[in-house]
């Protein structure tokens, strides 16, 4: 074979090579992650005035949760009918997390929420949505609240911190002056 050939042949090669590794570094996890961001995308698209939140029974929980180190979570809009329903469905997410900014409520993501005691009643397992385990905050906690499980999807706002990451430090509670702002000092 002369060296011509021979230098395709190792190109091609050297391409599939490349694809394939290309290929095999994107995990199913990362797969998932996209794909339940989509979901929620889908999920929250009519709740981007977070008057029609309010108007479909999500109402303001806590205010706006932050953290000194860490960022902030935002404020949260949260259906209690669905917290305490026990179950899961990725297009019908128990809290809807906005920010104020510019004078102005974004949407940002959404946290998925389920009592721990209405879970475990016909779940062993901790819960996993769409291949992603939830976060268990036991009580006495500062949301005064039973043990719950949790897992937030920042589908709206880029989180350096992942995209499943409680705090985003992106996320500021500056702007808001509404009901009582949460701090991760507050009880």
């Amino acid at each position: 074979m002369n060296t011509k050939r021979l230098l395709i042949i190792g190109l091609v090669v050297l391409s599939l090579l490349t694809l394939t590794t290309a290929a095999l570094a994107r995990s199913p996890r990362q797969g998932q992650a996209s794909t339940l961001v989509e979901v929620v995308r889908e999920a929250t698209e009519g709740f981007q005035d977070v008057e029609d939140a309010q108007a479909a029974g999500y109402g303001l929980f806590h205010g706006c949760v932050s953290s000194p180190e860490e960022g902030a979570m935002g404020i949260h809009y949260v259906n209690g009918d669905l917290v305490g329903d026990g179950a899961l469905d990725a297009m019908q997410p128990e809290a809807i997390i906005y920010e104020m900014q510019n004078g102005q409520m974004r949407i940002l993501g959404v946290e998925y929420v389920v009592i721990a005691e209405a879970w475990h009643a016909t779940n062993e397992a901790p819960p996993v949505l769409m291949g992603q385990l939830f976060n268990y905050v036991s009580s006495p906690n500062r949301y005064g609240i039973p043990a719950f499980y949790e897992l937030h999807v920042w589908a709206w706002e880029r989180n350096p911190n992942g995209i499943f990451a409680d705090y985003n430090p992106n996320v500021s509670c500056e702007e808001y002056n509404g009901e009582s702002a949460m701090d991760e000092t507050s009880p």
